[in-house]
């Protein structure tokens, strides 16, 4: 497993336009019309991010295009040591030796921020990541836990055009952008004694890409508190799910 650290700048760009309105002609002596102005400059935003990369066996020795995960930890992992993201989720599992037939990326939150802070951090490093590597484009996964989960969401919300299929764990989502999913697969997964994102978040997300026709199932464990996500990935068939889907 490959431990990177991503650096580069992203070129932006900001439009700002404003009109105004004609004021009364009994105010008109009094007050100036208001000057209609626009404002269009660029800026650039430096991106930090450490992550792992994982290259599944046989992967230097074929020139075919393999399937890519990336995989947001929690809150608890943020930071600069990279070691942290052993604890939990499929970084864990190749530490341990578990062997997997996709690319792996992993990348570390910056201490005291959120995923939901970085989500173009996230879509820039997909980009790197495709352009280095024997990306198979229309087999790229996204999963994530607790905060995670929520990035998860979020991210996928946001760049649905990104991604064959999800699997968020016990993470929040906003319901009312859930019609950007309706052309991504979503697998949730939930405790429902979860005290700290509470069951509800998921299975709000589900009613309301249900209500969209979305193509979406929940799995609740009874009596499970937050961790849902070691019983998630050690089943085996949470990887096959992921992927048996293709982007279009």
């Amino acid at each position: 497993m490959k431990t990177l650290k991503l650096f580069f700048i992203i070129p932006l760009v900001l439009s700002i336009c404003g009109c105004a309105t004609i004021p009364n002609k009994k105010d008109a002596k009094i007050m100036q019309p208001l000057k209609v102005c626009s404002l269009k400059t660029k800026f650039t935003k430096t991106v930090s991010l450490n992550y792992y990369v994982y290259l599944p066996e046989g992967y230097d020795k074929s020139k075919k295009k393999w399937p890519l995960v990336m995989f947001l930890h929690g809150a608890g992992e943020r930071g600069d040591d990279l070691n942290l993201l052993k604890i939990h989720g499929p970084v864990m599992q190749v530490d341990k030796g578990q062997s997997f037939p996709f690319i792996l990326v992993a990348p570390q939150c910056p201490e005291g921020s959120w995923w939901t802070e970085h989500l173009e951090d996230l879509n820039a490093l997909l980009d790197l990541v495709d352009a280095k590597y024997q990306v198979d484009k229309k087999r790229v996964y996204l999963t994530g836990i607790s905060m995670g989960g929520e990035g998860t969401w979020k991210l996928a919300m946001r760049y649905p055009e990104k991604f064959a299929a999800i699997v968020p764990i016990c993470g929040k989502g906003n319901p009312w952008m859930a019609y950007r999913l309706i052309d991504v697969p979503v697998w949730a997964f939930h405790g429902d004694k979860d005290s700290t994102i509470p069951v509800q978040e998921s299975i709000s997300m589900e009613k309301a890409l249900k209500d969209w026709k979305g193509d979406v199932k929940l799995t609740l464990y009874p009596g499970v508190e937050h961790n849902s996500w070691t019983q998630t990935y050690d089943n085996p068939e949470v990887y096959e799910w992921l992927l048996s889907h293709k982007k279009k």
